[in-house]
């Protein structure tokens, strides 16, 4: 008898410590895109990644049925449109949950649900409000229609924090400290969940280039160190200083010790003229090294939690061409929505690379003029409203593609598009207006003039 208790005492510690919380990151997988292969084949380029771990961005059925009888865990995202409905009803946070999750687990090993997307981020007051109240909805559903393994958190990006430098004045801002955040904390404290943040070293790096080192943002600095006068801790990279900031603005409200998750973290393999440092090279050094990082065993953690797993989600599986904004944002693949990789990358961290990449040519800013025009393979038929847009906004915008005027190519949709996307840019980029138009304009630095007909320019 003695011999079976130690036995199952033995393959008992065995099953234990085969369960060990794992730091190597996984994948966000965002469905934005025309070309993009089918759930199926994702979920076999996943694989192929080493990924273990996978993060949607709704409760596509689809994906979550090609997940099934993989031992990839995955985290679901209730849209962020539901949450004030949810935030008031019981019967419609059991109901979302009975259509979305129950039809696919235990098989389909979903861990994790993420009530809205930085939702702390947007203007609409009535939404932020609800967000605690529809964790709290969601979490009580889970537990009455018995789905046990499932925590639930939401995403924020860091201009929740008020204060982020030096990491030890961490401060969530004041117009959501108090109300929300505090709640949430405690729910997240209760339920023993974690804090989802979204992490871009790359952004907080291209807004301040001149006194933010590009090395000390992508890992590979060796003699520039960061050193909080407050706490005395000293930061080797910006990721790590980025966190903290969140361990110590928790602490400040008093919550020291909920874990906190990487919700995204990334580099973008390209972008616009205007935006600096966006290339393969940066993405590839930046992306390995964070992997290696948080792959590291035994963990490595951060200054203010030496040796602590940070589980991660690097952004993004594939790069989406329908993805609005800048560049950057249609360009944070690891792989072509072919299914190649855009660089070599093994979210185990245990692969050494040998390719060469392709050297940095715009880790200085781009000085020059830019235009706006029609992307390559835009859909002709939006370029109506567009256009309709660009010449709506604004004085004159659009006065030379008018009836007499030096730009005026009658039937030549695509020129008069261009024409009033650079005008429409070219007044509006210092307030926020971008070179976008939903993925139907891109930038060039090759002058579109003809004859009298001269485009508007932005000149950096």
């Amino acid at each position: 008898m003695s011999l079976l208790l130690h036995l199952f005492a033995l393959s008992l510690l065995i099953s234990v410590s085969g369960a060990k919380f794992s730091g190597r990151p996984g994948i966000n997988y965002g469905q934005l895109g025309n070309n993009l292969p089918s759930p199926s084949d994702s979920v076999n380029l996943i694989k192929s990644l080493n990924a273990k771990r996978v993060k949607l961005y709704d409760a596509n059925p689809k994906i979550l049925a090609a997940l099934n009888g993989t031992d990839i865990t995955v985290s679901v995202m209730v849209p962020n449109e539901l949450l004030v409905n949810i935030s008031k009803s019981a019967s419609l946070s059991d109901d979302w949950i009975r259509s979305n999750i129950l039809p696919f687990y235990p098989t389909t090993k979903i861990r994790y649900l993420l009530v809205g997307n930085e939702i702390l981020s947007l203007p609409d007051s009535e939404l932020k409000s609800s967000l605690v109240p529809a964790m709290r909805k969601i979490q009580r559903s889970l537990k009455s229609l018995g789905v046990k393994k499932v925590k639930v958190g939401t995403t924020l990006a860091t201009d929740v924090l008020q204060s982020s430098f030096p990491p030890s004045s961490g401060e969530f801002r004041e117009d959501i400290s108090g109300l929300i955040m505090k709640p949430m904390l405690q729910f997240l404290n209760r339920t023993k969940s974690f804090l989802f943040v979204d992490v871009y070293p790359y952004f907080a790096w291209a807004q301040d280039p001149t006194h933010v080192d590009l090395d000390y943002a992508i890992f590979e600095s060796t003699n520039v160190t960061v050193t909080d006068p407050v706490s005395n801790l000293t930061y080797h990279n910006l990721f790590d200083q980025m966190i903290d900031a969140f361990v110590f603005a928790m602490k400040r409200v008093g919550y020291p010790d909920i874990r906190i998750w990487v919700a995204e973290t990334g580099w973008p393999n390209n972008g616009d003229y205007d935006q600096i440092g966006a290339n393969i090279y940066n993405a590839a050094t930046y992306n390995r090294n964070v992997v290696k990082k948080l792959a590291a065993d035994p963990p490595v953690g951060t200054p203010a939690r030496p040796g602590k797993v940070l589980p991660a989600f690097v952004f993004a599986l594939y790069n989406e061409n329908q993805k609005t904004g800048p560049g950057t944002e249609r360009h944070f693949g690891l792989l072509h929505p072919n299914g190649t990789q855009v660089y070599g990358i093994d979210l185990s961290g245990k692969t050494e690379y040998k390719e060469s990449l392709p050297a940095p040519e715009n880790n200085d800013l781009y000085k020059g003029k830019i235009w706006c025009v029609v992307a390559k393979g835009a859909n002709w038929t939006q370029l109506g409203d567009a256009l309709s847009y660009a010449c709506s906004q604004g004085n004159n915008t659009c006065d030379p593609i008018q009836r007499g005027g030096p730009c005026q190519k009658p039937d030549l949709t695509v020129l008069h598009a261009s024409y009033a996307f650079s005008s429409y840019w070219a007044q509006f980029r210092k307030i926020g207006g971008t070179c976008s138009f939903n993925g139907l304009a891109t930038q060039t630095i090759k002058d579109p003039s003809y004859g009298r007909c001269e485009f508007p320019s932005v000149t950096l």
